[in-house]
């Protein structure tokens, strides 16, 4: 058998680390501080001792998924609606939750979404996709950059169990950190999420990274706490549809219940 390459065995390292991570994660969201290596060995399906090799204790491998989550954490201010729903974002946010848990399941809501029963062919299936893009692009346009910047948030931790914690975890500054782990933590949530959410409330756009600098150093109290303020309102209200795993679903429904 050929030895593995140096390039091979990091990837393998890698691959690894990411799996131990997310597994973390799922488990942290059920367990919290209750979590044991143990559980998350489980979780991933490997043995404790693979997982022990790489994280001897839980305040590592936590501490590890929260900077890891933390470079996810940007870009979801501009990302493109679209291209994140599964479910469509019109069925999201005007249909009733027969419609939505149809669309979420995959299979279509009897009569259809607008209430036609005809089985469409090929080609006007290819039209009504056309058309399906064209509305939920302007479904996007009308919500509005915090409300559209909302959803987005939502349905990505319904992705990332991971971003999720992160988010959570700043909401109650890191507390369970020592001081010297949660500062920088804190620190670069700051400017990597807080700045540029602040700015999308103030202006309606999200700072670039240039502007971010700036923002950190002068940015009004106020500010920073109205951007808290709607991050937290997220994480309580997304809680119990996350547990019950239907937060990407119900997206549109944070987002209407909170009049973003």
């Amino acid at each position: 058998m050929t030895p593995r390459t140096k390039e091979q065995n990091e990837e393998i390292r890698l691959r690894r680390l990411a799996q131990i991570r997310k597994a973390a994660a799922d488990v942290f969201l059920n367990k919290g501080l209750l979590l044991e290596i143990r559980d998350v060995a489980a979780q991933a399906g490997l043995g404790y001792g693979t997982v022990y090799h790489y994280y001897s204790n839980k305040g590592d491998l936590l501490h590890d998924l929260l900077w890891d989550a933390l470079e996810r954490a940007g870009g979801w201010l501009e990302a493109p609606l679209e291209a994140l729903p599964k479910v469509p974002l019109e069925a999201q946010l005007k249909a009733p939750s027969e419609v939505r848990r149809a669309s979420a399941s995959g299979q279509a809501p009897t009569g259809g979404l607008f209430g036609s029963a005809a089985e469409p062919d090929a080609e006007s299936s290819a039209a009504a996709d056309s058309r399906s893009g064209g509305r939920e692009t302007a479904a996007a346009a009308e919500l509005g950059p915090v409300a559209a910047a909302g959803v987005r948030l939502l349905q990505l931790w319904a992705e990332d169990h991971a971003l999720y914690l992160l988010h959570k975890q700043a909401g109650e500054g890191f507390a369970w950190l020592p001081e010297a782990r949660s500062a920088p933590l804190a620190s670069a949530f700051r400017r990597e999420v807080l700045a540029p959410l602040s700015a999308l409330l103030e202006t309606g756009r999200a700072a670039d990274g240039a502007a971010v600098s700036g923002i950190n150093g002068a940015e009004p109290p106020y500010r920073r706490q109205h951007a808290e303020m709607l991050l937290a309102a997220l994480v309580g209200c997304a809680s119990v549809s996350l547990r019950r795993g239907k937060l990407h679903e119900e997206a549109g429904d944070i987002a209407r219940f909170l009049k973003l």
